[in-house]
């Protein structure tokens, strides 16, 4: 009796010749050129000549939301990292986004009014309250102050602690919804203890990072907010620049430039030519200083 060999016994690296399955037929042919070191190092090289961003799909793709956005962030964590296979793919949305933007007539990088928050000696309040008032403390906070921000059509990018970051499309706007805010904080009181609120607002062209944004701008924009000890509100000459003085009256504030400190250390992260001013409302200041600093016209 003759035995004959079914297809379930032969071994796995048994293929049939010119079948397209085995290492040498044309899929192991792809296979190997797709992971060729080489191949997926040229691809990469020419998505850098490519529009738009180059590390488009990357977790800190600087390139902004939409379809290809979301589609690259699918294809970053489903596609072979080290494949040409992946940078082609990441290639064409790295393409659509770009012609995207063209389009809509967006800039890569626009202008955007960026806002920081936090509470003025929270951390020394905190530790003797203890966990449960600074919660409750924190959640009064949050209710009041962030809807004045997502009323007037701010982003509330991200919260810190007894702090937070939200960005806005228009300087004017971003101040008049940070008054508001800072009013509103005013009303909390929780064991006896009402917070005081510091708000720093820059504006600039931050890059878009996901939901997130970061750059030179960002940091400016945070220390900004630091230059506010005492609580309030201070703008960077660049969000002045963009408020004009009819807008100024209309919200009822008045500015003063923060002067700089003879010997005060330079600011980290912080042009030395950009100055600051605080902005205040004129029923917080006394009759005589309102009038003093009230802007030109009003």
């Amino acid at each position: 009796m003759v035995d004959v060999e079914s297809p379930d016994d032969r071994s796995d690296g048994q293929e049939r010749v010119g079948s397209g399955y085995g290492a040498s037929g044309p899929l192991g042919w792809l296979k190997a050129t797709n992971h060729s070191p080489g191949v997926v190092d040229f691809v990469r090289r020419a998505r850098r000549a490519l529009p738009g961003d180059p590390d488009f799909g990357d977790p800190l793709s600087a390139a902004g939301v939409g379809g290809p956005r979301a589609a690259a962030r699918a294809a970053d964590r489903i596609l072979d990292r080290h494949a040409a296979s992946r940078e082609v793919s990441l290639g064409a949305l790295q393409v659509w986004q770009a012609l995207t933007e063209r389009v809509s007539g967006r800039p890569a990088y626009r202008e955007v009014t960026l806002v920081f928050t936090d509470l003025v000696g929270f951390s020394d309040w905190s530790l003797s309250a203890g966990d449960d008032a600074t919660l409750r403390l924190l959640r009064r906070v949050a209710q009041v102050m962030e809807p004045p921000l997502l009323a007037s059509g701010g982003q509330i990018v991200k919260r810190m602690g007894d702090g937070a970051m939200a960005v806005f499309t228009d300087p004017t706007t971003a101040v008049r919804a940070v008054i508001d805010a800072l009013e509103a904080v005013k009303t909390v009181e929780v064991d006896g203890y009402t917070p005081l609120m510091r708000a720093g607002v820059h504006t600039g062209r931050p890059q878009r990072i996901g939901s997130d944004w970061l750059g030179i701008d960002v940091n400016i924009a945070a220390r900004v907010m630091e230059r506010a000890t005492r609580g309030g509100l201070v703008v960077s000459q660049t969000t002045l620049d963009e408020i004009s003085e009819d807008d100024l009256q209309a919200l009822g504030l008045t500015v003063k430039r923060i002067r700089k400190q003879l010997f005060a250390p330079k600011i980290s992260g912080v042009p030395e030519d950009l100055a600051m001013y605080w902005v205040k409302t004129r029923r917080d200041l006394p009759a005589d200083d309102a009038r003093e600093r009230r802007p030109p016209g009003a």
